[in-house]
């Protein structure tokens, strides 16, 4: 069985060494365009995540069976479409699903339809009308925390949580006057009320009729320890019990997760791939931050050691309408991944430092190393390449054994300018806080 892996990052390192523990002994991977680390379980293909024709193309010239998409911009484009127009079988949301996640407005417009539970919000299409929303007095007075969204994909740079309306009004010249995200990812914003609570991440597996749960987790955006700094992609995450106690999961189920999925089936689009849904639990309930249509970086990472199901069963079932059927089953650890960052992310990282001790850290018990952003030398030594370089991952018998796995194993590893947070499962993450894309 061929299967194609789209993507370059630590989560598409993860997905790849989950399928490459299948039992089926005709498994072969490749990955487009996939990273050093990835090479050592996937054929590299030599192919943009976003050049939708040729990966179409090569899929089909290559006789793949099934693809599995990483990011969120191919599925924008509309590659599950494509593919499946070519009679290509393919896992992930098609355009219309996606637009959950490339499209604040109507991400929020369609909780609104569906009375899913989330944050007062207005959508402005120009600089203009966002400030007289927020001169309006609707969301506080001049020193309240209001939340400010680029309505398109920004590469987790869109959210500004700003302390004060001048900031908010700051944000928004920034993101639709200055031009800092792109035409397209402002060319609207969304004004939300700033949430208080402590913030969950649920993700599952959907088939357009049934779901399965994954173990919730909970990240870590900042790049600071005590949750300072500018936000990233992600700096960690954990999975264990305390994330989602069993009351809370099942009203987020009641409130959150099986109403997305019943509105889209309502409005047209079944929904199929992986749903991922930010939560804030604030104390009148589970409310959404926002949705992704794909698995989240590094959740993935911190979810995928847990899996013991087989995952290229699982992705095959979501294209087929065969979920209910299919066995997915999670171990009862807890988890952690922490992310190890070049010098200079999130703004501008340097890239080509000698990376020393992966070999020792990925022995280290219960350890798997993820490679986000590293390359091979002409010596064949590892280097940096890109901002979040790797994500070092454990599991435990509790949070506090899959932690200190974890960081005795990032005591292995050394570079140039490498940073990290020490604090990762300690930040409860309390406050007004909202992630997003």
């Amino acid at each position: 069985m061929k299967i194609l892996v789209i993507g370059s990052g630590g989560r598409e390192h993860a997905i790849s060494w989950a399928l490459a523990r299948s039992a089926r002994p005709d498994l072969k991977l490749f990955c487009a365009p996939g990273n050093a680390g990835i090479a050592q379980l996937a054929e590299p293909v030599a192919i943009s995540a976003t050049d939708i024709e040729a990966l179409a193309d090569y899929a089909s010239e290559r006789a793949i069976d099934l693809t599995v998409v990483g990011g969120e911009a191919p599925l924008a484009l509309g590659i599950v479409d494509l593919f499946e127009s070519r009679g290509l079988r393919i896992t992930g949301a098609r355009r219309e699903a996606a637009r959950l996640e490339s499209s604040k407005s109507f991400a929020k417009d369609f909780m609104a339809r569906h009375k899913i539970p989330t944050a007062r919000y207005r959508v402005a299409v120009s600089a203009d009308e966002a400030h007289d929303i927020l001169r309006s007095g609707e969301f506080g007075a001049e020193d309240s925390s209001v939340v400010v969204k680029a309505d398109g994909l920004a590469g987790g740079k869109g959210v500004v949580v700003a302390r004060t309306r001048r900031e908010a009004e700051e944000a928004i010249d920034d993101l639709m006057l200055s031009g800092a995200l792109g035409v397209d990812a402002a060319s609207r914003v969304v004004i939300e009320e700033a949430l208080e609570g402590r913030e969950a991440s649920l993700l599952l597996f959907a088939d357009g009729r049934d779901y399965a749960l994954m173990p919730p987790a909970r990240d870590h955006k900042r790049v600071g320890e005590n949750d300072t700094g500018p936000n990233t992609g992600g700096m960690g995450v954990v999975t264990d019990a305390d994330v989602l106690d069993e009351e809370t999961l099942r009203r987020a189920v009641r409130e959150v997760v099986e109403p997305t999925l019943e509105g889209a089936r309502a409005d047209g689009f079944e929904f199929r791939g992986i749903l991922f849904v930010g939560l804030m639990l604030t104390e009148d309930g589970p409310r959404v931050l926002e949705y992704n249509v794909r698995f989240g970086d590094p959740e993935t990472q911190a979810i995928l050691v847990r899996l013991q199901s087989d995952l290229v069963d699982i992705f095959s079932a979501t294209t087929r309408g065969t979920l209910s059927q299919t066995p997915v089953r999670w171990s009862e650890e807890a988890s952690a991944c922490v992310v190890l960052a070049a010098r200079g992310y999130p703004a501008r990282a340097e890239t080509g430092a000698r990376i020393e001790g992966l070999e020792r850290a990925a022995l280290r018990e219960g350890v798997q190393v993820f490679h986000a952003g590293t390359a091979r030398g002409s010596n064949g030594e590892w280097l940096t390449a890109g901002g979040r370089v790797l994500g070092v991952t454990a599991t435990g018998q509790n949070l506090d054994r899959a932690l200190a796995r974890c960081y005795d194993a990032v005591g292995e590893i050394k570079w140039d300018g490498m940073h990290y947070r020490r604090d990762i499962g300690k930040v409860r993450g309390q406050g007004p806080v909202v992630s997003g894309q």
